[in-house]
């Protein structure tokens, strides 16, 4: 397989072989099921569908319900597909996959949803300094945008242009992370470096390409 679903749980410090103190992020990868396997004969392309974390019975649809008991499961809360995957390394309905799909040393993109800010200024969100000094006759001045548009043409202001908004809560990829440690035991992952949101989150692991 080319990647699982998980979450973060948080981050952490290792020793790697040369004795370097090493910031790891902390990923319980599955263990996952497979509840689909979609052919290009009867869907128009190959993938494969995973689910991860356990979900209450009584929130689950009927239809989802169904969904999970031909894969002989019980109802999952995420539901991912995965079009990439090796040649030779066909899943079947129902097979659990856990952290035994990566090794150590090898690298791996991961993607999440980045913590949400709510709505913020330019001087948080896109690193403004402001409009100068709070002298010669400035008022509130100091974290405003500034100009932002001409007068009479365009008579518009641009789209893409870096102002105050939402910020955060956004998918975010992490790519060339590379993997410290596996517990197999507790189907943890540990990458180096950080991944984006909070800790708890669900995130996907794919191998690197």
């Amino acid at each position: 397989m080319s990647g699982l679903i998980g979450k973060k749980i948080g981050m952490t410090s290792i020793y790697d072989a040369s004795g370097k103190v090493v910031p790891c992020t902390v990923l319980e990868a599955g263990p996952c099921v497979v509840t689909q396997v979609k052919t290009v004969e009867t869907d128009g392309y190959s993938a494969i569908q995973l689910a991860y974390d356990e979900k209450k019975e009584k929130k689950t649809t009927k239809a989802l319900k169904g969904h999970f008991e031909k894969a002989g499961t019980t109802p999952k809360k995420i539901l991912r597909e995965f079009t990439r995957f090796e040649e030779g390394h066909q899943k079947s309905l129902g097979d659990v996959l856990d952290v035994t799909v990566f090794e150590e040393g090898e690298f791996v993109d991961v993607s999440g949803t980045s913590k949400g800010k709510g709505f913020q200024g330019v001087v948080k969100r896109h690193g403004f300094r402001g409009v100068g000094d709070a002298t010669h006759g400035q008022h509130n001045r100091l974290r405003a945008p500034g100009s932002m548009g001409a007068s009479s043409y365009p008579s518009r202001v641009f789209k893409g242009m870096r102002m105050a908004g939402q910020m955060g809560n956004a998918k975010v990829k992490v790519i060339n992370l590379q993997i410290m440690k596996i517990v197999k035991e507790k189907n943890l992952v540990l990458v180096k470096g950080s991944v984006p949101g909070a800790n708890g989150s669900y995130i996907i692991i794919e191998r690197w390409s």
